[in-house]
């Protein structure tokens, strides 16, 4: 049996933002282990986990479903604006955190220089 933990909309928010990041710098990380592990160049693959796990990232962020892109149109074609607001909201922090992800990872790696 599943609960379903009820969250105040800016907790929502800030939830996703991490979430996001943490998708993108665990990732990214951890997959660094693993390829050198198995003898490839480190630093070369976190940086190419973190560019293919971007989508992922925001996908993980707002809930791993379609749910809020179904909200989002119903809301739409309802003329409920409060709701399309939060979900381009929702939407924007989750890419806020994958964002700060990549760019903490170019960063370590140093792909920037």
């Amino acid at each position: 049996m599943m609960m379903e933990v009820n969250q105040s909309f800016f907790s929502l928010l800030i939830t996703s933002y991490f979430i996001a990041l943490g998708v993108m710098i665990g990732g990214s990380l951890i997959g660094g282990i693993g390829a050198f592990l198995v003898g490839k160049p480190p630093l070369t693959m976190i940086t190419q986990f973190a560019e293919n796990l971007r989508i992922w990232a925001l996908v993980a962020a707002i809930g791993g479903t379609f749910d809020t892109f179904y909200s989002f149109e119903r809301s739409f074609f309802g003329g409920d604006t409060k709701d399309i607001v939060k979900q381009i909201l929702l939407i924007f922090f989750a890419t806020g955190g994958m964002q700060t992800g990549f760019t903490i990872i170019k960063w370590i790696t140093q792909d920037h220089v």
